[in-house]
């Protein structure tokens, strides 16, 4: 499979170069625009369909810090689909706590509690995730591997905490 960074010629990076990116993007949209091969080989039409194709998939990755981080994750064989995620206990517990008392939500003002802690828990983790991607382009092989599993655990982390968050909004609803 191709490696996106390496299709738009830049280094894996958390945080690329946005405009680079874009730019290498509309440069290669233009280059690999199926109209401009249509008298060519089916071979070659084919070809062109594909790298176009690669060209908007790795657009839709890169550019998106989400689906980015994701993807780094993917490349470096650290997310496996079906894996379970090994969460410290006394963040499980805190999510738990969490999580029982949602259940028990009788009115707005304890919603607004309960939604106010997952906040600070969601703006903690992300402000570790920034501190964990900034300056990894930096980092030798051997610290570029122990930071990645600690993004892993900020990642299972964030995808945790956004179950308890689409619980919030529903609980929001009925205030």
């Amino acid at each position: 499979m191709i490696n996106y960074f390496d299709f738009y010629g830049i280094p894996e990076s958390f945080h690329p170069d946005v405009a680079a990116l874009k730019k290498k993007f509309y440069e290669l949209s233009k280059q690999y625009h199926p109209d401009f091969y249509a008298n060519d080989t089916d071979e070659k039409q084919q070809e062109i369909l594909e790298l176009s194709t690669i060209n908007n998939k790795a657009w839709q990755t890169l550019s998106d810090p989400a689906k980015r981080l994701e993807y780094i994750l993917r490349q470096h064989e650290l997310l496996v689909d079906g894996a379970k995620p090994a969460l410290p206990g006394d963040f499980l517990m805190e999510m738990m706590d969490i999580n029982e008392r949602l259940m028990e939500i009788d009115d707005a003002d304890q919603w607004a509690e309960i939604n106010n802690e997952v906040m600070s828990v969601d703006d903690d983790i992300n402000q570790k995730l920034h501190s964990l991607t900034k300056g990894y382009q930096q980092l030798d092989d051997t610290a570029k591997e122990s930071r990645l599993n600690e993004i892993l655990d900020i990642y299972y982390r964030q995808k945790y905490l956004l179950r308890i968050k689409e619980s919030l909004n529903t609980f929001a609803a009925r205030f």
